[in-house]
């Protein structure tokens, strides 16, 4: 498991996730919370290379709000 970044702000129902460094997922890889909890899937990456930015499309039952500035890991 590795730190995908920290939620940022939310837009249009998606979390937005600024990356530790230049090392981004793949889109489609799982997102998790400090509890293993499933958050959602990458949908996006965009932003500067340097330090990318996640668009993380929620799961079920997930009140994306509430996760704002949250770590989350991927698995």
């Amino acid at each position: 498991m590795r730190r995908a970044g920290t939620v940022t702000r939310t837009a249009q129902g998606l979390a937005i996730v600024r990356c530790e460094d230049d090392d981004h997922p793949d889109i489609g890889a799982t997102v998790v919370d400090s509890s293993l909890d499933d958050v959602g899937r990458v949908v996006d990456v965009f932003g500067p290379t340097s330090r990318p930015y996640l668009a993380v499309t929620p799961a079920s039952g997930v009140h994306v709000p509430a996760l704002l500035g949250d770590t989350l890991y991927l698995r």
